[in-house]
C-alpha cells in the first residue's frame, strides 16, 4: 500500500526516491501500521464496497493480485468475500509483507508474496498471472507522475485475463483527475472503464481486461 502523509488516507509509498517513509525500519513500520489500523471504521466499508464490484463466484478458486498489498488488509477483505481465492500480494516493503504473512497466517496456503517496486517498468513480470481480479487501494497515485502511473496501468492491463476486473480505490485527483485516469486506463488497453464511486477526494474506478465480452 502507499501513502503520503498529506493524503489523510491509507497506504504507503513505493516511490522511495521521495524518502517520505522508512519502510526498512521495523519501528517505523510498526508505528505506521498502528496508525493505519485506527482508521478501520472508515476504510473497511469502502474496501468491501469496492470488492463487491467484482461480482465473481463466491466459492471459486480464482487468482487475485493485490497491488501495494502492504500488511494485508485488502487481501483479508478479498478472502472474506471469496474464501477460496488465491491471492498474490505485491509490495515494495519486505517488512510490510512480513506483517501480511503474520496477519494472514491462517490463509498462507492460498497466498503468494512478491517484493517489487511499481516505479520499475518491469514490476509486472515478477508477479505471475494472468489474474481473474486485480485490486489496489490508495497505492498507485504515489508513483507521483501520470507517465509512471500510465506505465503501471499498462502492466496491469497485461496481467488481466480477458474481461477480468481491475478495482482501484485511490486519490485520482492528485495527478490529473479521475477522467484523466479513466482515459489512461483505456489507453493502456483496459475496457469498460468507469467511475463506481467518488467523493471528490477519493474514488473507485472499475476497469476490465482487454477484449472484454
Amino acid at each position: 500500500m502507499t501513502e503520503n502523509h498529506d493524503d489523510h488516507e491509507h497506504g504507503h509509498s513505493h516511490d522511495h526516491g521521495y524518502a517520505l517513509h522508512d519502510w526498512h525500519s521495523q519501528d517505523y513500520v510498526d508505528q505506521w501500521i498502528k496508525r493505519d489500523e485506527s482508521r478501520d471504521d472508515e476504510r473497511r466499508p469502502r474496501i468491501r464496497q469496492m470488492i463487491a464490484l467484482a461480482k465473481l463466484p463466491r466459492d471459486a478458486a480464482f487468482a487475485v493480485l493485490d497491488i501495494g498489498g502492504g500488511y494485508g488488509f485488502v487481501t483479508e477483505e478479498v478472502l472474506r468475500a471469496y474464501p477460496n481465492a488465491r491471492v498474490t500480494l505485491q509490495d515494495y516493503s519486505d517488512l510490510m509483507l512480513a506483517r501480511a504473512r503474520e496477519n494472514l497466517a491462517e490463509s498462507l496456503g492460498q497466498l503468494s508474496f512478491v517484493l517489487s517496486d511499481l516505479t520499475d517498468p518491469h514490476w509486472s513480470e515478477r508477479v505471475g498471472g494472468p489474474f481473474d481480479l486485480i485490486v489496489s487501494a490508495i497505492a498507485i497515485h504515489n508513483l507521483r507522475s501520470l507517465d509512471k502511473i500510465a506505465t503501471c496501468y499498462r502492466g496491469i492491463a497485461a496481467l488481466l485475463k480477458r474481461g477480468a476486473p481491475f478495482l482501484d480505490y485511490d486519490l485520482f485527483q492528485q495527478h490529473g483527475g479521475i477522467e484523466a485516469h479513466i482515459g489512461t486506463m483505456q489507453e493502456a488497453g483496459m475496457t469498460r472503464v468507469s467511475r463506481a464511486w467518488d467523493d471528490g477526494h477519493a474514488a473507485i474506478i472499475i476497469a476490465h481486461g482487454k477484449h472484454a465480452p
